[in-house]
């Protein structure tokens, strides 16, 4: 099998688990732990995880003038994204969540043009004001009354991710062009988890882990491993060999296993305004990606 299928194979793999991650986190935010405190944990084992397949790995050394961009990877792929994510979807549904994450390929294009100087052409800035249209919708009128008590706020949090995660895949890149991804992921984590710990070490100081039922605490351990280190190992392997906008490609399908997963077992409901919103986002991305699409690796 070529690497590109590999490659493939790895970012479908990335946008199933994170599908299942939107209901499993529900269950265990804000009810047994508190956001900032599961990113506390869930940055804190990534970071042990990752030093330890380190020693497997390649021995390189990275340039001391490389550190800069590792700390921005570390800003916006660790700390600004995750603290704003978990904080977002303790907030609002699953499905909600899910359905904002895809406008991260839009964000894509979009830092792109002004990061990379790509021109935009009137079909992609067309395809991008749908996409803000739903986005908008979504944040101010999708309520949910399955377990999101202030949509509107966890909404907003869930697109700040989105946009974050954006700026983390053009950052990364030149990364990944330069250096095995088991070089610097450990670093990437090092310096996000120093990012996350003012934030979270009073919620992870404040968990009483004798009321956290055991079935909880093996979903707090697949986020950890699952959820976060697999995920972002896979991401960086399918990154050597596709480009940014095409890895983006791929959380379209997170709304898809979210949904299933979520309705399947009760966690969330569909309305009017979701399908709508989702339509809106999904023919926006259309409209800005296709043609990219299919001329990328």
């Amino acid at each position: 099998m070529s690497k590109r299928k590999w490659a493939l194979i790895a970012a479908t793999l990335v946008s199933i688990i994170y599908g299942v991650t939107f209901t499993i986190a529900k269950d265990v935010m804000p009810k047994y732990v508190e956001p900032f405190g599961f990113i506390t944990m869930r940055v804190g084992g990534s970071v042990v995880l990752f030093w330890l397949i380190s020693f497997f790995g390649p021995k390189e050394k990275i340039v001391i003038g490389d550190f800069p961009r590792i700390i921005a990877a570390a800003f916006f792929g660790v700390a600004l994204n995750m603290l704003t994510f978990f904080k977002g979807l303790s907030y609002t549904s699953p499905i909600m969540g899910a359905v904002l994450m895809v406008t991260t390929p839009m964000i894509v294009l979009v830092l792109s043009a002004f990061i990379m100087k790509e021109r935009m052409k009137k079909r992609k800035v067309i395809g991008i004001l749908f996409g803000l249209a739903g986005t908008i919708t979504l944040i101010l009128y999708g309520k949910s009354m399955v377990n999101a008590p202030n949509a509107t706020l966890g909404n907003l949090l869930v697109f700040i991710n989105a946009v974050s995660y954006g700026f983390y895949l053009i950052i990364v890149k030149k990364l990944m062009d330069k250096y095995n991804a088991f070089t610097f992921v450990k670093w990437i984590y090092t310096f996000g988890f120093i990012m996350v710990l003012p934030f979270g070490w009073n919620e992870f100081h404040a968990i009483s882990w004798a009321l956290i039922p055991t079935a909880v605490l093996w979903k707090i351990g697949f986020v950890i491993v699952f959820s976060t280190f697999f995920t972002y190992l896979l991401n960086l392997l399918s990154m050597r060999e596709l480009k940014p906008t095409t890895v983006a490609v791929f959380i379209y399908l997170q709304p898809l296993f979210a949904t299933i997963f979520a309705i399947g077992l009760g966690k969330d409901e569909l309305s009017l305004v979701k399908l709508l919103s989702a339509i809106l986002i999904f023919v926006g991305v259309y409209l800005v990606t296709q043609k990219k699409v299919s001329s990328e690796q």
